[in-house]
């Protein structure tokens, strides 16, 4: 497929950091033979063992460093763990070649492809169609990226119809996705079919249904088998309290991946408070003196957190 056309690269502005493709390209070449090294005979026992399976949750992990490093703007840091998640590509990409699937070069040339094909207001609508692009959408966005988020759904959608038929309106939400934004997608789109409950009150007796569900399937596997540990009755139970939540916030505005996210940052704060307050091991504690450590902590945090409000809205013009 022929490079884009000069006259499509973007002008970046003076003080942008500016991307050397030869070095670029000389770098890549360098990675994909570096991890072909590994996977060969005679190259790194642990890597030749891993496969698809074990490797997969090594990537879910990746990305979400990645995620963390944005999120502290820590672009140093956010450097190194998008190369991490590159070598995820280049180990499935090598996995892939080693059982004759296909290689790294099918894999940038469907990336290549995409973005062609999806943007044919930057590329030309012949460069889109020669890409394979089959909807007819209007190219003149004018800038708007309304407009070109409407023609990439339009693009997208033809793709998917050329492809072998969706059973359910469902199959449009990725299954990869992490479990949270999923149900999150898949209750949208449910909503679409008028399949959902009219107000967000109506999800509290939900809610209120499926923790009596939980317990009922917990006492009873604590009572046959001493503990409801492992029990898949139990983990359906709590699949569907999370799933009732998780569209609560859809209800709400609030997405429940973010929401999860800053509770988790809330605890670890508190934690160290605990810890840091705590004369003894905590441990060693009771549970009533753990539970006043945690009390106290979010007074202390709150309490912090407001002094920084008042001082901030006081810088306010």
């Amino acid at each position: 497929m022929e490079s884009p056309p000069d006259s499509a690269k973007a002008q970046a502005p003076a003080n942008n950091l500016q991307t050397d493709p030869v070095r670029a390209a000389a770098l890549f070449e360098q990675s994909v033979e570096i991890m072909e090294r590994l996977r060969a005979p005679g190259g790194c026992p642990w890597d030749r063992e891993q496969s698809f399976d074990t490797i997969r949750k090594y990537t879910l992990e990746e990305a979400y460093e990645v995620f963390d490093a944005i999120e502290r703007r820590d672009f140093p840091h956010l450097a190194e763990e998008l190369g991490d998640l590159l070598l995820q590509v280049l180990f499935y990409a090598e996995m892939a070649a080693n059982e004759g699937h296909f290689t790294v070069s099918e894999v940038l040339d469907h990336l290549n492809r995409k973005l062609i094909r999806r943007h044919p207001h930057v590329f030309g609508e012949e460069a889109s169609r020669a890409a394979g692009n089959e909807a007819v959408v209007d190219a003149a966005v004018a800038g708007s990226s309304a407009a070109v988020l409407r023609n990439w759904e339009e693009i997208k959608a033809a793709e998917k119809a050329n492809a072998a038929g969706a059973a359910s309106r469902l199959d449009s939400v990725q299954r990869a996705m992490p479990a949270l934004a999923e149900a999150a997608k898949l209750g949208s789109k449910a909503a679409k079919a008028g399949f959902d409950w009219p107000h967000w009150r109506d999800l509290l007796p939900k809610l209120a249904e499926e923790t009596a569900e939980l317990e009922a399937e917990a006492a009873a596997a604590e009572k046959l088998q001493g503990g409801p540990t492992r029990d898949p009755a139990v983990e359906a139970e709590v699949g569907d309290l999370l799933f009732t939540v998780v569209n609560l916030g859809r209800h709400l505005g609030v997405d429940a991946e973010m929401a999860l996210r800053g509770c988790n940052l809330r605890f670890r704060q508190r934690f160290r408070e605990m810890e840091r307050a705590s004369a003894l091991p905590l441990e060693e504690l009771p549970p009533a003196d753990l539970e006043a450590l945690w009390v106290d902590a979010k007074r202390k945090l709150a309490a912090g957190r407001a002094r920084v409000e008042a001082s901030t809205a006081g810088d306010q013009p």
